[in-house]
């Protein structure tokens, strides 16, 4: 019997820290040979330059960026043939396939493409992952039923209408503006959450037992079929934890069981041997979820204000008082990340920067080849590229276009 590959899924929403959990994945794969497919919302790829570094200096790692922010997606045209490539090495070339969907991307996508014919002799779906930010989940950051007709008024308006430098005045517009950004992001947090196989409860360090059971408690009431739910402490996660887990192979039983919550009811139940008797795709004996590629399209055609672009500044950049202009835009605008590198005008190195609303971090880089510019992708709901442009000029000084 022909071997088939195992594929991982890892999503979850903007800013979870897939990306900081796929690295150290990485970095203890074992003897693993990796294939890994990297999907970001933007034109720069920060993400697929972080897995490099993490992966080191090796030939057992292959690295492949789908910046389309819909992988495998009814318009992805690349998805099947990288994977056909994949398959078709002489010898084997690959142990184990991942894929880090963007932060915007339904999983479900790929879980079903894996089913095709032209995939489904090749591959199976060895679990996805969902990655959850905690903190941002228990302090109702994907509440949603609350936004009334904020989401609309925001899409007509193309943004909220609000200055960086504002005087207070503009409470109902930022309310407004929290408001839609909490239901768009509720409603594809729950979408991503209903393809997952494992919960990863991320960026818990600072939390008490209390505060993972009320997450756990809101992640069972919005995903009951989830099956685990893992603890990633210092944004690690053991790899036993990630792969080799077998939950979508015909025969496997699933004792899987290492974090400190119970398994969700049906836990032990098998796949189907033919997922091709299915509408959609299964969760190993689960209820099944009935999405189509069509589907998943359709949810974002339905909701298009999910826009990601590219600024660049020539300039040298005072790193704090850049990510004190990044904070003052988050505030102001409906921005939910931005991410890239900064030149320090301290020393001339690199600074990664990660921004998940109002919270930037910057770590400085030592990479092999410098790059020659700032270039800071940004991610948000109905984000407006000339506002932000026109604010983080003003607040650095500096010319960012």
């Amino acid at each position: 019997m022909r071997r088939l590959i195992p594929v991982t899924i890892v999503s979850g929403f903007l800013g979870s820290g897939k990306t900081t959990l796929l690295c150290g994945l990485l970095g203890h794969r074992q003897e693993r040979r990796l294939a890994v497919l990297i999907n970001e919302l933007g034109e720069v790829s920060i993400d697929g330059a972080l897995a490099r570094a993490s992966a080191g200096a090796t030939n057992e790692v292959e690295i492949v960026d789908f910046p389309s922010g819909l992988i495998a997606y009814a318009g992805d045209e690349r998805f099947v043939p990288t994977l056909q490539a994949i398959a078709s090495r002489a010898g084997g070339g690959v142990d184990h396939v991942l894929i880090e969907t963007s932060g915007v991307a339904l999983p479900s996508a790929a879980m079903e493409r894996l089913q095709s014919p032209e995939l489904a002799g090749d591959f199976v779906l060895d679990a996805t992952l969902v990655v959850v930010d905690t903190p941002r989940l228990l302090a109702g950051e994907f509440r949603r039923g609350s936004s009334g007709g904020a989401v609309d008024d925001v899409a007509r308006n193309g943004g909220a209408d609000m200055k960086c430098a504002g005087n207070g005045n503009d409470a109902t517009a930022d309310a407004s503006n929290g408001d839609a950004l909490a239901e768009c992001a509720g409603s594809l947090f729950d979408q991503q959450l209903a393809g997952a196989d494992v919960v990863v409860l991320n960026k818990i360090d600072d939390l008490d037992a209390d505060a993972l059971l009320a997450a756990e408690e809101q992640v069972r009431r919005r995903a009951p079929n989830v099956r685990f739910l893992e603890l990633a402490h210092d944004a690690k996660l053991d790899v036993r934890l990630a792969l080799g887990l077998r939950l979508h192979q015909a025969t496997a039983r699933t004792q899987h069981f290492h974090g400190p919550f119970a398994p969700m009811p049906g836990a032990e139940s098998q796949t189907l041997p033919d997922h091709g008797r299915i509408d959609g795709h299964t969760h190993s004996g689960l209820m099944a979820h009935a999405h189509g590629l069509t589907t998943h399209a359709h949810f974002h055609e339905q909701d298009p204000g999910w826009l990601s672009f590219t600024l660049r500044s020539g300039t040298h950049q005072d790193i704090n008082a850049l990510r004190g202009a990044l904070e003052r835009v988050a505030e102001a605008e409906p921005l939910l990340r931005c991410k890239g590198f900064a030149l320090s005008t301290e020393d001339g190195r690199p600074v990664l920067l990660q921004g998940v609303r109002t919270r930037v971090v910057s770590t400085p880089q030592t990479p092999k080849q410098s790059p020659e510019r700032s270039e800071l992708v940004f991610i948000g709901y109905h984000l407006s590229r000339s506002r932000v442009a026109d604010a983080l000029s003003r607040l650095t000084s500096t010319v960012w276009s």
